[in-house]
């Protein structure tokens, strides 16, 4: 289906035509900016609410600022279509987030304007502050302007950030980008402090009374702005003490004012562009403005996948029989089921209540299931926290998310053995996210910390079992349990809950030619290999070893004593993962085989489907068969393969 732009975004094939349309109608570029991403986004898929949100700021922007020169950082990325679209990238927009198409995120090697790859939240300000140290320095007339949520400012990085800025000496800006949302509403102090700063009627009105009356001074524009500068300070101490939160940073703060005033934010933005040092923009959004269904449901139309535009009907597969629910939905049940029977049990999430689905268990008990907001050391820690006094905590975060607390798991938990329960959703290729959502470090990252039992689940009555084993009063240590994005195998998942052994594999499959070892939910691809491979007069035999951390070494010893070729299975990195930990035991054993490692390759995994990636990665149905295929084809020499 061919989308064609609006008359005047069908001429804007950089910023500097942007520029050259006249002000008066950048009301419409804005128009046929918001409707091109409906249309676009409606058919081909992708994140919404958030760049419908800011179509107002992106072409102000790129309108005022010298951009690629000027840089340009987008918080997270979720708000950067409108961006993509006025530079250069317009007409492959339909690709975005496709195997082998544009990314859903700002990427250094896609545009020249995308200054800094965005994946992962609050890193804006950081990143901003050291571009613009470096044109200090370089001596260059260069802006650096970060474009940030007020979802991604809870974070620790963002004030890490900002209380550097403010004694940089850097000329930079902050745009707070404030709709009270980032994917679920936000929680915290911080949101509770923007409301008074946006709420104060005084303090509002007396700064809007101030400056009008300084604008019809008869005095130099110096001198207005001195005047304004001491008296909005005075003010705000005055009227609102806690509106100097950014001040006292040393950040010269600003508004708040409607971040869908495009004619007052290309005005406000030229005053500041020219004002030198650190400063914050605060502006008021609304996520999915210009999308009725959006701005009234701005959860549910954060990424809603496929949807009719005009009647908002959100596209889903049809299907004959019942499906397998998504893991994180297992998950978010289970662990309500739990916690009726274990008083003990708490959840914590930093800010992904609905996308790990412990929004069932803050529903039901919200005194016993928290959002931290986007916080994930200060998840990991306040769970370690909860646990030193009995409390067993299920601490959920995604894999790739999990990596900005490895500090916190190492030191906060691991070396004081506390029993945390992390739950890893999202381990694995994750699909049209991309590099920055993949979960493919943790069965490595994870696995070398003391103390810390690492499992994975084959399917969701293994997920099930797992998170009642973690919760027993015999289960003494960390414990990780990691499960991919999406549905699982099994549409009949309420099983009677049972104690695993911990550290103990299963047989699945007996037989003779090659062994079959996997890890998680890849031991799946290896069930319907072997089926396909039986056909063939083949007999592999097929273990699930569920555990990588303490491994199975009875289960091993008999594995290496009966086979000399053998196929381990992951959807985790190569280097340092499940299949390094078979080898380790191989070698220190003496054993000797023909071993084939399959899981994800050392390298950067880009975007599309996860059954294209699994695929490229080699890890699917049909590299499990051609591994074992080749292995049998080979005689009996002893190799490693990555």
């Amino acid at each position: 289906m061919e989308i064609t732009p609006g008359s005047l975004l069908q001429k804007i094939n950089s910023p500097e035509d942007l520029k050259k349309i006249e002000k008066d109608k950048l009301l419409q570029v804005c128009e046929e900016l918001r409707q091109y991403i409906i249309d676009v986004v409606s058919v081909h898929g992708g994140h919404f609410g958030a760049s419908l949100g800011v179509v107002e700021l992106t072409v102000a922007l790129h309108y005022v600022f010298n951009t690629p020169y000027d840089q340009l950082v987008w918080d997270v990325g979720h708000q950067a279509y409108g961006h993509k679209i006025l530079t250069g990238r317009r007409d492959v927009f339909h690709t975005n987030r496709k195997y082998e198409g544009i990314s859903g995120f700002p990427r250094r090697a896609e545009s020249e304007y995308d200054s800094f790859g965005v994946g992962h939240s609050s890193t804006s300000i950081s990143a901003a502050l050291g571009m613009a140290m470096a044109a200090k320095y370089k001596g260059e007339d260069r802006k650096s302007v970060a474009i940030i949520g007020d979802g991604a400012m809870t974070a620790g990085l963002a004030f890490e950030g900002m209380n550097h800025a403010g004694v940089a000496d850097a000329d930079m800006l902050i745009v707070l980008n404030d709709n009270c949302m980032s994917i679920d509403p936000n929680v915290g102090g911080l949101r509770e402090y923007l409301t008074d700063i946006t709420t104060s009627k005084t303090y509002n009105r007396l700064k809007d009374d101030i400056w009008n009356a300084l604008g019809k001074l008869p005095v130099g524009k110096r001198f207005t702005r001195e005047m304004a500068s001491k008296l909005e300070h005075s003010i705000k101490g005055f009227v609102n003490k806690s509106s100097n939160l950014f001040e006292a940073m040393h950040l010269r703060y600003f508004g708040p004012i409607d971040g869908h005033n495009l004619h007052k934010l290309v005005d406000v933005l030229q005053d500041l562009k020219t004002m030198p040092g650190p400063k914050l923009l605060h502006i008021l959004t609304v996520k999915g403005k210009g999308y009725s269904l959006a701005e009234q449901d701005q959860t549910k139309w954060h990424a809603p996948g496929l949807f009719d535009k005009i009647t908002g009907e959100i596209y889903k597969k049809k299907f004959d029989l019942p499906q397998p629910p998504k893991y994180q939905d297992v998950f978010g049940h289970t662990l309500v089921e739990l916690a009726e029977q274990n008083d003990r049990i708490m959840g914590i999430t930093p800010a992904m209540p609905s996308g790990s689905s412990l929004k069932f268990m803050m529903e039901k008990m919200p005194d016993r299931a928290f959002d931290v907001g986007i916080c994930e050391q200060h998840a990991v820690t306040l769970s370690a926290g909860l646990a030193t006094q009995g409390m067993r905590v299920y601490c959920n975060i995604y894999s790739s998310f999990m990596q900005r607390a490895y500090d916190q798991v190492i030191h906060d938990v691991a070396i004081q053995d506390l029993p945390v329960v992390f739950c890893l959703d999202r381990a694995g290729l994750v699909g049209e996210d991309g590099a920055t959502h993949h979960g493919a470090y943790d069965i490595s990252y994870m696995r070398c910390i003391p103390n810390l039992i690492v499992s994975a689940p084959m399917n969701e009555s293994e997920l099930r079992n797992l998170m009642y084993t973690a919760q027993l009063p015999s289960t003494e240590h960390p414990f990780v349990i990691r499960y991919p994005r999406g549905e699982g195998v099994q549409a009949e998942w309420r099983n009677a809950m049972q104690e695993i052994k911990i550290g103990t594999g299963r047989k699945l499959k007996d037989g003779q030619d090659v062994a079959i070892l996997s890890f998680g939910h890849p031991g799946n691809f290896a069930a319907a290999a072997i089926r396909d491979l039986r056909t063939d007069g083949i007999q592999p035999a097929h273990y699930d070893m569920r555990f990588v951390k303490p491994i199975d070494e009875q289960l091993l010893h008999e594995v290496f004593r009966k086979f000399d070729k053998i196929v381990t299975v992951e959807d985790g990195t190569v280097a340092g993962g499940f299949g390094s930990a078979v080898l380790e035991f191989m070698a220190g054993h003496g054993y000797r085989a023909d071993v084939t490692i399959l899981g994800i390759p050392d390298t950067i995994i880009e975007h599309g489907t996860p059954k294209q990636l699994q695929k490229d990665a080699g890890y699917d149905t049909e590299a499990i068969i051609n591994a074992v295929k080749q292995l049998i084809k080979k005689g009996n020499p002893v190799a490693v393969n990555g």
